[in-house]
């Protein structure tokens, strides 16, 4: 066997290309070690256009103030791996990085460069400029999917197939109905997560999140315009305050990936179900290969989104982790381990919402195989049709007694309509109605349609956004968000039960004939 002595693990330009993690390979490159190092560097570049956005700028002469810009566009870094290793020093990558761009910028725009900053508004920033995107990525593919099992449900809207539950036949359902329940699930997850993409937040707070380094460059009303600007420039949103220690941007993105991965990983456990050889009523359009077993088609698609969906949740969870223990003013640990976590996360959803969308593309549904499944328990399957239409009439004793003999194997179309001419009477739509298990698909077909009359529209609102008469004010770095409001004026009257926020209602003429008593 050959081996390349000269080669070390620390020579090494690519730790991971998706060699045991199939569900990825091919999908990683937006949220890649290149891709984040552009964020950065794209990040100290947005920087400077912030300032230049507040004003910072407009003591230079016309002609710096364009050569700041333009030198600023210039900044590059490419060298992954050096910058790499040289952040292991100080702990980020970021610190290594600042000193590359400082010595290769132009002479105007070096003073700016990371001016003010900290590591961690940098490396946050550039974290939700790579999460943002890669999430876009993730909703276009959901979007793919939702297309494709919407148009299946439709198809197979009053296909009837045997429900399970506890693994075992239960009533009469469709492949429609099927199809539409894994299609509402990816679609709130969808709006889940474009809501917690379209809120991901810039960070800018200087050393200890006070924003005391602006300040002293530019003045309160300019550093108070400044982490909006450089929101504006990286195209996220607007931070109320710095978050270096209050993490809900990485948590709610996270805890939105996991939901998308768990109605991803429902659709592919149920596939990989339902394409058993013995029961054989869905199938991938391509199957995977068995190196020793010629004749398998194993569903490859569906095992590759369910090993994302079972890594995901433990992600989420060192996300929360590291929140709850996010001390200080910069975590000492936490921080860092959220990193290749959140990574890993979008990585997944990268590759599982992919493999989603061709899976549903090309989901084949056999009518025959579901109709020999089942008519596998030779008609229980109506059983609790059965108990409800012919237990006022027969009572329930000789229904479960009914059930019970067919069960051992006797011909129950022939049960019921012994023990109903024996009472003497019928069922009005006839014993072939009754036993019908497409009869008794309730409102299966409705569902699919996605028409419940009055049933009530649920619609996922972004708490941080304005409500419709607000305008966002300006920065305000001293306000956290828990401020109360003012008390509303009240007259003279302790109420031990009273609101202190809530002012009084008009007083009526008898409500003052009350008072003057």
């Amino acid at each position: 066997m050959h081996s390349d002595r000269s080669a070390s693990p620390s020579d090494a330009s690519s730790f991971d290309d998706g060699l045991i993690s199939p569900v990825t390979a091919g999908h990683e490159a937006a949220v890649a070690d290149r891709a984040l190092l552009e964020a950065l560097v794209a990040t100290e570049r947005a920087l400077i256009e912030a300032y230049a956005a507040v004003g910072a700028f407009d003591q230079l002469p016309p002609a710096q103030r364009t050569a700041v810009l333009d030198e600023a566009r210039e900044l590059r870094a490419d060298d992954v791996r050096g910058i790499a290793l040289d952040g292991v020093a100080g702990g980020n990558p970021v610190i290594p990085l600042v000193k590359r761009l400082r010595a290769d910028a132009g002479l105007i725009v070096r003073p700016w460069v990371h001016r003010g900053a900290t590591s961690q508004d940098i490396l946050d920033t550039a974290l939700m400029v790579v999460a943002k995107a890669a999430a876009g990525t993730v909703i276009g593919r959901l979007d793919e999917t939702l297309d494709a099992l919407d148009r299946f449900a439709r198809g197979h809207r009053d296909q009837v197939a045997a429900a399970r539950t506890l693994t075992q036949h239960a009533v009469p359902t469709t492949s429609g109905l099927r199809a539409a329940n894994w299609a509402r699930a990816v679609r709130r997850a969808r709006l889940r997560l474009a809501a917690a993409r379209d809120a991901l937040p810039a960070q800018l707070g200087g050393a200890g999140g006070t924003l005391a380094s602006f300040v002293e460059l530019i003045g309160e009303d300019r550093a108070s315009r400044l982490p909006a600007a450089l929101a504006e420039a990286t195209g996220l949103a607007a931070p109320d305050a710095p978050w270096h220690t209050a993490r809900w941007p990485v948590t709610e993105l996270g805890d939105a990936l996991v939901q998308a991965l768990d109605a991803l990983g429902v659709l592919a456990a149920d596939v990989a179900t339902l394409s058993r050889t013995e029961i054989g009523e869905l199938a991938e359009a391509t199957g995977g290969g068995s190196s020793a077993m010629p004749q398998k088609q194993n569903p490859a698609r569906s095992v590759l989104i369910r090993s994302a969906a079972l890594r995901a949740p433990h992600l989420a969870a060192t996300l929360h982790t590291a929140a709850a223990l996010a001390v200080d003013e910069r975590p000492d640990g936490a921080w860092h381990v959220e990193w290749p976590t959140l990574r890993e996360l979008l990585r997944l959803a990268l590759g599982a919402a992919a493999h989603a969308a061709d899976l549903a593309e090309g989901l084949r549904a056999d009518s025959a195989a579901a109709a020999r499944n089942l008519d596998a328990t030779r008609g229980l399957i109506v059983s609790e049709r059965l108990s409800i239409v012919l237990g006022p009439i027969l009572g329930a004793d000789k229904v479960a007694e009914i059930v019970r003999s067919a069960g051992l194997g006797g011909d129950l179309g022939l049960l019921v309509h012994n023990a109903l001419a024996a009472a003497n009477t019928a069922v009005p739509a006839g014993i072939d109605d009754l036993l019908d298990p497409a009869a008794y698909t309730g409102l299966a077909g409705r569902l699919v349609d996605g028409d419940l009359g009055d049933a009530p529209h649920v619609e996922i609102v972004d708490p941080t956004a304005p409500a419709a008469d607000e305008r966002p004010g300006p920065y305000d770095p001293f306000d956290d968000g828990s401020r109360l409001p003012e008390p509303a004026p009240r007259r003279a009257g302790f109420d031990p039960f009273g609101d202190p926020f809530q002012a009084d209602p008009p007083r009526t003429p008898a409500s003052r004939r009350e008072d003057d008593r």
